[in-house]
């Protein structure tokens, strides 16, 4: 028996041709979707999804690619490197499809990880759509890349692993796939207990299931993704929508002002400064909850 949501009901929604999504969906109220992380699953938001669903409708898919959701293969580009299948763009026209398709033409948007990659590709695309975006302890693409550099990208190992064309980073993962997913639920984690043993071996075995196309994502992420940032930042592109970034002290570490690269694309921003681990979600889900809700009054 699969660990759920609390409340939740559980459908699959077509989004894009043969490929369904996984949903969680609870509460009542205007609508709030909530897009997980890696190595996760949408179990991530358990905790924040049922205080939120108090007064929003919630909705909570599994990324595709990730979780009970479709995994189409990648399509590989000309250079056999990347392709549209799992770029954020697309990603992010499934989020919009899948609450339109659930009777929501406008909603609020929280991303967590690999999920505020696709939450900020959303709102850029379909500005519209997208009335108020919150993203967890990312940058965006393209700034992603520009603040690793020297021995301080060590930490960000997996990127650059990832990036490589199809095949090698596929069998390095699959040999030791509980190894390699479980060490960052290890090192990110502040509060192992945020974390029990139960949903931990939920996201170890939706990983291991879906190397492929979590592996697919990433490299998009170094190729396709990266381009369709710099067109927006080109074109000076912004969010136009209130922005809530709640972040780890990244900036420190590596040397970058986070609220100033977040600033140069989002106008009307609160930033904040956490003190808990990267999955605040189930490490701090009390303060990710009020500054949703806190985000969404703006």
């Amino acid at each position: 028996m699969h660990p759920t949501v609390p409340g939740f009901t559980y459908r699959r929604v077509p989004v894009a041709d043969d490929v369904s999504l996984n949903v969680a969906v609870g509460g009542s109220g205007s609508p709030v979707v909530l897009l997980h992380g890696f190595p996760q699953t949408h179990l991530m938001w358990r905790h924040v999804a049922v205080e939120l669903a108090a007064h929003h409708t919630v909705i909570c898919p599994d990324l595709r690619g990730y979780g009970a959701s479709d995994k189409p293969a990648e399509n590989a580009g000309a250079d056999g490197t990347d392709g549209v299948t799992y770029a954020k763009r697309t990603m992010a026209a499934d989020t919009v499809a899948l609450a339109r398709a659930l009777g929501h033409d406008r909603f609020a948007l929280v991303g967590h990880d690999r999920g505020a990659l696709v939450a900020i590709r959303a709102a850029l695309d379909h500005p519209d759509v997208i009335t108020h975006l919150a993203s967890l302890d990312v940058l965006p693409t393209l700034d992603t890349w520009d603040v690793m550099h020297g021995t301080s990208a060590a930490v960000g190992f997996h990127l650059y692993l990832m990036a490589q064309p199809p095949g090698l980073p596929e069998r390095m993962i699959s040999a030791s796939a509980d190894a390699f997913f479980g060490h960052f639920l290890d090192i990110w984690t502040r509060d192992p207990g945020a974390i029990p043993a139960g949903i931990r071996a939920e996201y170890l075995a939706a990983s291991r299931a879906a190397v492929p196309s979590i592996v697919a994502d990433y490299r998009a992420s170094a190729g396709i993704d990266v381009a369709h940032d710099q067109a927006d930042r080109d074109a000076g592109n912004q969010l136009r929508m209130p922005v809530s970034v709640l972040q780890q002290d990244w900036g420190t570490a590596l040397g970058f002002d986070a609220a100033a690269r977040w600033r140069a694309w989002a106008p009307d921003l609160r930033h904040t400064t956490v003190s808990c681990g990267h999955f605040m979600a189930e490490e701090a889900p009390g303060e990710v909850a009020a500054a949703v809700r806190d985000l969404v009054t703006r």
